[in-house]
C-alpha cells in the first residue's frame, strides 16, 4: 500500500548580522561550500515499484532524491522512493545514469540503502563523488540548512532555510507507510528550507557540508528531515542484512499523566497479548523508570515518546533485560527477553486464479482483525469481475480467510499451495467453499476458481460485410458537393477485398440509397445507421446502391460478403515480461489496408502502467 505524502514547503528567509566593526564572511561563502561538498554526490532516482493495487500487482514508475555515502557506489534514499522498485535507474550530478538495486530497506524508519552498478558505467574506474555525515545532534534552531534533491524529477537542486524545530512530531496524524507509524521512532528535523514531491530522500545539508538529515515530509509550511544519527545507526546492518532488526517486549506508550510527580519514566497505555511483556506480568497504568540499566526519559508531552520506543527498539534481540517501574506507586521489577519486532504487515502478493491480492498476517493485524491468532489470509485487493468477486456474498478487502473446503489455511503459501491442488486438472472451474472473517462474523461463500468455462472468444453470429469505412453527409458537405438536399454516407476508405472493392466502389463516393430506401443519415449522430442496414442482411445477399460521384448519378451491383472476424474473437496474447496484451488484426480493421499484404503484425490493445 502506498503512503500518500505530499510536499508544499515555503522557503525561509535567512539573515547574517555582524558587529558594525567587523567584516562578517558573507552567508553566500559558507553556503557556496557546503554545495561543493555535497551536491556532486547527488543523484536523481527513477523507479519502477510493485504495489498491490485493486485486486492485482501493479507495476507504478516514480522518481525520488538520494546520495551517494560510500565510495562502493552505495546510496542513501527513502523507503517510500525506492523500498519496493523492481528497477532503479540513478542518475548523477553530472548526467550519467548508472542502473542500482536495492540492497536493504527499513520501513519504520523509511530508509533504503542502494548499490549503483559500476560495471556498468562507461568510465568503471572513474571515482566516485562521496558526501560525508554530520551529527544531527548539534543541530540547533536557527542553524542555516540546505535541502538538495531533484523536486518533481527535476534536474538537482539546492535550497536553504533554517532549522525551525530539532524535535518534529505529528501530534494529530500519522505518517503510516506499508502499515508501520514512522513517528513512532522518527522525531523530524524541521526547516523551511523548500522542498517538493521527489526531494524525499535528499539529504539535509548544514554549512559545514555534512549530511545532518534525508529529507522525507512536508506539513504545513515545514519540511521534515530523518535525522542523520539515525540513519547513520541503521545503514550498516541495511548493507550487510538487508533489513534492519528491530527489538520489542509488546508495549505501547503515552505520556506521564498531569497529576504524575515523577522525576523519570513513562506510562504504559497497553500491552500486546501474548508478548513477553504481558507475561512478565506488566500491565496498562504501569509506570516504567529503567530499562536495561538505563533511565526511560522524563516523558511528559508525546515528543518524548519516539526516545523511550528507541530505547527499547535499538536493544539487541533475545537480550534478557531488567524493567523497573512503579504500579500504584509501589516500586516494581520485570524481567524478560526481548523479542524480533514484526513488521506491521507482511508484503503482499497476487493471486490471480482468485482475483485477489492478499497477504500474511501478523499479530496485530491479527489483533486489529478480531482474531486470537495471526492464523490465515488477509485480502488485501480485490479485482472487479474476477472470481472473489463474482460471487455472493463477494469477497472484500479486509476480510480474512480461514478456510478452502474443509483446510484451515494458516499462510499465504499453504493457500496457494492449496488452490494448485484443486485447479491441477484444469478441465473446469473448481467450486471451493471458502470460510472467512469479515469483522466479527465468521461466514460462508462459494467461489469458482480455475480456467473460464466460456469462450473468451467465442465466435459471434455471421453477419453481412461491405468493407468501408464511411461519414455522414451533413447539410453543410452535401451543399458544398452539389448534392444538396441529399442524405448518406461518403466513403473514407475501402478494404482490400472486400465487397465494396468487388463492386467498384471507391473512396470519395456518395452513397445515398440501399436498394431504393434512403441511406437516412444527415446528422453526426447517424454514424451507425449504414452499417446497421448492411447487418439486417445476410452473407451472399446481392443489393443495390444509388450513388454519386464527382457529382454524377451511378449504380452498383453488391454482393455481400460475410463479415471477417473482429477484434474480440481473435486470439489474445498476454505478454509478462512486457506487461502488454496484443491480438491479430482484423481483415475487417481499415487500418490493415496501409499495410504490405507480407507483413505480419498484432495490434497492441493494452499496456500496463510502466511495463
Amino acid at each position: 500500500m502506498k503512503a500518500k505524502i505530499a510536499f508544499w514547503i515555503v522557503v525561509g528567509l535567512v539573515a547574517s548580522f555582524g558587529h558594525a566593526e567587523e567584516k562578517p564572511v558573507p552567508q553566500t561563502a559558507g553556503i557556496q561550500k557546503a554545495v561543493e561538498a555535497v551536491f556532486p554526490a547527488l543523484v536523481r532516482i527513477h523507479v519502477v515499484t510493485l504495489e498491490g493495487e485493486d485486486g492485482a500487482m501493479r507495476k507504478i514508475r516514480a522518481s525520488g532524491s538520494g546520495v551517494i555515502i560510500t565510495d562502493q557506489g552505495h546510496v542513501l534514499t527513502n523507503h517510500h522512493v525506492a523500498g519496493r522498485a523492481t528497477r532503479v535507474v540513478c542518475r548523477t550530478s553530472e548526467r550519467e545514469e548508472i542502473d542500482a538495486e536495492v540492497v536493504g530497506t527499513d520501513v519504520l524508519t523509511d530508509l533504503c540503502v542502494l548499490k549503483l552498478d559500476l560495471a556498468s558505467r562507461a568510465q568503471p574506474g572513474k571515482k566516485l563523488p562521496v558526501a560525508k555525515f554530520g551529527d544531527s545532534d548539534q543541530l540547533k534552531v536557527g542553524d542555516t540548512v540546505l535541502a538538495m534533491g531533484s523536486p518533481r524529477g527535476l534536474a538537482q537542486s539546492v535550497t536553504s532555510g533554517i532549522v525551525a524545530n530539532v524535535n518534529m512530531i505529528l501530534p494529530n496524524s500519522t505518517l503510516t507507510i506499508d502499515g508501520e507509524n514512522v513517528g513512532v521512532l522518527v522525531r523530524w528535523i524541521g526547516h523551511d528550507a523548500i522542498i517538493q514531491p521527489g526531494n524525499s530522500g535528499g539529504p539535509l545539508v548544514n554549512l559545514a557540508g555534512e549530511i545532518i538529515g534525508v529529507n522525507e515530509i512536508g506539513t504545513g509550511p515545514l519540511g521534515g528531515a530523518i535525522p542523520s544519527n539515525l540513519a547513520q545507526s541503521v545503514i550498516p546492518e541495511l548493507i550487510q542484512n538487508g533489513t534492519k532488526a528491530w527489538s520489542s517486549i509488546g508495549l505501547t506508550f503515552q505520556p506521564l499523566l498531569k497529576t504524575s510527580r515523577h522525576e523519570k519514566g513513562i506510562l504504559v497505555a497497553d500491552v500486546l497479548r501474548g508478548t513477553a511483556a504481558d507475561t512478565a506480568g506488566i500491565k496498562a497504568g504501569d509506570t516504567l523508570t529503567t530499562f536495561d540499566g538505563q533511565d526511560f526519559p522524563l516523558c511528559t508531552s508525546e515528543e518524548d515518546v519516539p526516545v523511550a520506543n528507541r530505547l527499547i527498539l535499538a536493544t539487541p534481540v533475545g537480550k534478557k533485560v531488567k524493567i523497573e517501574g512503579l504500579r500504584d506507586d509501589k516500586a516494581t521489577t520485570w524481567e524478560l527477553a526481548t523479542e524480533p519486532r514484526e513488521p506491521a504487515w507482511h508484503r503482499e502478493r497476487e493471486l490471480k486464479a482468485w482475483g485477489i491480492t492478499a497477504r500474511d498476517l501478523t499479530r496485530a493485524l491479527a489483533l486489529d482483525r478480531g482474531l486470537k491468532n495471526p492464523r490465515g489470509v488477509y485480502v488485501d485487493g480485490v479485482r472487479q469481475s474476477g472470481p472473489a468477486a463474482a460471487r455472493k456474498p463477494a469477497l472484500a478487502p479486509g476480510d480474512v480467510i480461514l478456510k478452502l473446503k474443509d483446510r484451515e489455511i494458516t499462510k499465504l503459501d499453504e493457500f496457494e499451495k492449496t488452490t494448485r491442488e484443486l485447479t491441477q486438472d484444469g478441465a473446469a472451474p473448481a467450486t471451493v467453499l471458502v470460510t472467512f472473517q469479515r469483522g466479527t462474523q465468521q461466514m460462508l461463500t462459494v467461489a469458482k476458481i480455475g480456467p473460464d468455462d466460456e469462450d473468451e472468444n467465442a465466435a459471434l453470429a455471421a453477419k453481412a460485410w461491405f468493407g468501408a469505412t464511411s461519414q455522414v453527409l451533413t447539410s453543410d458537405l452535401a451543399e458544398a458537393l452539389g448534392l444538396e438536399g441529399k442524405k448518406g454516407v461518403r466513403i473514407t476508405t475501402i478494404v482490400p477485398g472486400s465487397s465494396a472493392e468487388t463492386a467498384g466502389v471507391k473512396p470519395g463516393d456518395v452513397l445515398v440509397k440501399l436498394d431504393g430506401q434512403v441511406i437516412a443519415a444527415q446528422n453526426i449522430g447517424d454514424e451507425t445507421v449504414f452499417g446497421d442496414l448492411i447487418r439486417q442482411y445476410k452473407p451472399g445477399t446481392e443489393i443495390e446502391l444509388d450513388a454519386f460521384r464527382d457529382g454524377e448519378p451511378m449504380k452498383f451491383n453488391v454482393k455481400l460478403l460475410q463479415q471477417p472476424k473482429q477484434a474480440s474473437e481473435l486470439p489474445k496474447h498476454a505478454d509478462t515480461q512486457f506487461a502488454f496484451t496484443a491480438t491479430e488484426i482484423s481483415v475487417s480493421d481499415p487500418h490493415q489496408s496501409h499495410l504490405p499484404e507480407d507483413l505480419q503484425s498484432l495490434r497492441i490493445t493494452t499496456v500496463k502502467s510502466a511495463g
